[in-house]
This record gives C-alpha cells, sequence and structure tokens, in this order.
C-alpha cells in the first residue's frame, strides 16, 4: 500500500512528539508536522480553509460544527489539551467578591464567549457553585494584548448571546481588571496583572485543591481540544482513522515513559517526579486517556453546558459526534 503524505497542525506538546518526530510511525501514512504554537492560529485556518489533513480543533467548535453539518472534518476521539480552570477565574479585590455566586450581576472580562476554557468555567460555576450569569455585564476582548476582537474565524454566537460590549481598540483586560473597570475576568490566560498589581488575585486562592475535590467528586478532566481529520480524506481511506488514534496512543505512553526517566529529566521542572507520583495518587496509570469510555461523562458534561449556553440546540449522542476509530467505546 502506498503512504499517504499528510499534514499534521497541532501544538508541540510532549504526548505528540514522537509522532510529529516520526519516532512512532502512522500505519500507512507518513506525517508532515506543521508547526504553529498558538491554538487560535490552528483553529482559524483549519475553519477558514481546512487547510490540513490533520489538525488540533476546541471542542467546542467539534460539537457545534458537527450538530450544524458544517464542518468540514471529522472528530476523532484523541484529545492532544485537556485542563482543569478552577485558577483560571480572576477578580479585583476592592470588589466585595468573596464566594463565586458574587458574580451575579458583575461586570466580568472574557476572550471569547466560545473558547473552550470559558465554556468549562461557566459551566462549572453555574453547575457547582449556583452562580447566576443572567444579569452579568460582559466585556469582550484580549487579555493581555489590545485589539483582539474574540477570535475572528473561531467566534460562535449562541442563539441567545448574552449582554456584551467589545473592548476598544485600546483596552485589554488585563489592566481593566487591574483598575477596577471590571470586577473579574475568566480567562483561559494568566492576566499579567496577576503579577504587576496587588488588586488582582484567583477567585479561588487554593485552586488546586479546588480542581482535586471536582476530579475525585466527577472523574471529570476537562477537555480542552480534540484531533480532527479532514472529512474528504476520511471518506477516501477510512482505516486512517484507526492508525491515527494507535500512534497517538502510543506516543502519549512514549512520553510518559520518557517523563517517568530519572537519569537525565526531559522537563524544565525540579520537581518533576514529586508531580509525577502526585499525578500517579490522582489519575493512576493513564492521566491522558483517549477513546469514548473513560472520556464519556467529561465529553457529555460539556455538552451540556453547550446546551445550557444555546450554543447547541439539543444534545448528540457523544458515538454520533466521534469517529469509530479502535478506541474503548
Amino acid at each position: 500500500m502506498t503512504e499517504l503524505n499528510l499534514t499534521l497542525a497541532c501544538l508541540p506538546y510532549d504526548r505528540f512528539q514522537p509522532l510529529l518526530s516520526g519516532e512512532i510511525p502512522v500505519d500507512g501514512a507518513r506525517i508532515a508536522p506543521v508547526p504553529l504554537r498558538w491554538p487560535i492560529e490552528v483553529f482559524s485556518r483549519m475553519l477558514a480553509h481546512n487547510e490540513f489533513d490533520i489538525a488540533e480543533m476546541s471542542i467546542v467548535h467539534s460539537f457545534v460544527y458537527t450538530a450544524k453539518r458544517t464542518a468540514q472534518f471529522s472528530v476523532l476521539p484523541i484529545f492532544p489539551s485537556r485542563m482543569f480552570r478552577h485558577g483560571f477565574i480572576f477578580i479585583n479585590k476592592t470588589a466585595g467578591i468573596r464566594s463565586p455566586r458574587d458574580l451575579a450581576g458583575r461586570r466580568i472580562g472574557i476572550q471569547g464567549h466560545q473558547t473552550a476554557a470559558s465554556i468549562w468555567i461557566r459551566g462549572i460555576l453555574r453547575s457547582d457553585y449556583g452562580v447566576d450569569f443572567d444579569n452579568v455585564s460582559w466585556f469582550e476582548g484580549g487579555v493581555n494584548q489590545k485589539g483582539l476582537k474574540g477570535g475572528h474565524i473561531t467566534m460562535l454566537k449562541p442563539r441567545h448571546p448574552p449582554r456584551t460590549q467589545p473592548l476598544r481598540d485600546d483596552q485589554m483586560l488585563s489592566d481593566m481588571l487591574a483598575t477596577g473597570e471590571i470586577d473579574a475576568l475568566i480567562s483561559p490566560e494568566i492576566p499579567a496583572s496577576l503579577r504587576t498589581s496587588d488588586n488582582v488575585e484567583r477567585l479561588f486562592p487554593d485552586y488546586q485543591a479546588e480542581e482535586k475535590s471536582y476530579f475525585a467528586r466527577t472523574g471529570i478532566f476537562p477537555i480542552m481540544h480534540t484531533l480532527v481529520i479532514r472529512k474528504e480524506l476520511h471518506e477516501q481511506h477510512p482505516w486512517l482513522a484507526a492508525s491515527l488514534y494507535k500512534a497517538c496512543d502510543a506516543a502519549k505512553a512514549l512520553a510518559l515513559k520518557q517523563a517517568r526517566y530519572s537519569g537525565a529529566p526531559a522537563y524544565m521542572l525540579p520537581w518533576m517526579f514529586k508531580e509525577l507520583e502526585e499525578m500517579d495518587a490522582v489519575f493512576g496509570a493513564d492521566p491522558w486517556p483517549y477513546g469514548l469510555a473513560p472520556n464519556r461523562t467529561a465529553l457529555e458534561t460539556v455538552q451540556r453546558f453547550l446546551v445550557e449556553e444555546s450554543f447547541l440546540d439539543e444534545p448528540m449522542r457523544i458515538d454520533d459526534v466521534f469517529l469509530p476509530a479502535g478506541d474503548p467505546r
């Protein structure tokens, strides 16, 4: 069988490095990595031009585009990016916010309502802490960058859009939080003012404890991104999904093995091995599972959040969103 030459656009994650370097091959294909550093660039180029054969994609766009039947890609049950987000809610100390419920009716900054981080944060705050966002005044724009308008190509509008004011070109949310022009900030990006201003702090100072508690209660390690394949490519070569799944799983296993090698640490983390021990205690053997079976609760939860915010009209069968790829279902 002639090998396919395929482009793969994703960030240089440790769990993808063996795949990007060719150390882990994809059966039947030769991978040409597209070196990109920022998720929004990968998403935008894929959404606008279907530019890559395989690409990283926001979990939000994966669900919404699939539901609307406008996706030019098919979604694989491979999750390059996951992150707990309790630590990404920031407040101005003088705003009188003492608990999550105090966010009700406030002025809150947001980089984009459609970002996976924002969807997860708002959903968790509603469902776990009883936060009412109905009367919030939203300010949308760049966190540490002026003139950013929420993502352009990647922007999605819910059926019932919240009351939102776009920032002027000379404004950015980090500064506005420090000066008190906004009371709080929900962001995938840490505002620079957390380091430079005495007025800025996290809503949850011990956010790691909150995140561990959330995982212990729910079993959810929030999924931010998926891996997608051009729909036409999948239709022409349906075997490719399973080959990619197998290779990505093997690359992840190799990255974990490398991380655990103490002879010459692979990462600039002085206490990495203590962190690995803690990770094993919390997550078990595989902290980053692929496939639907170990991730069904997380996927159903983020889909419920999308329905609650009217990005989706109704929930879909999870199995209908993702390609069968030889993964555990």
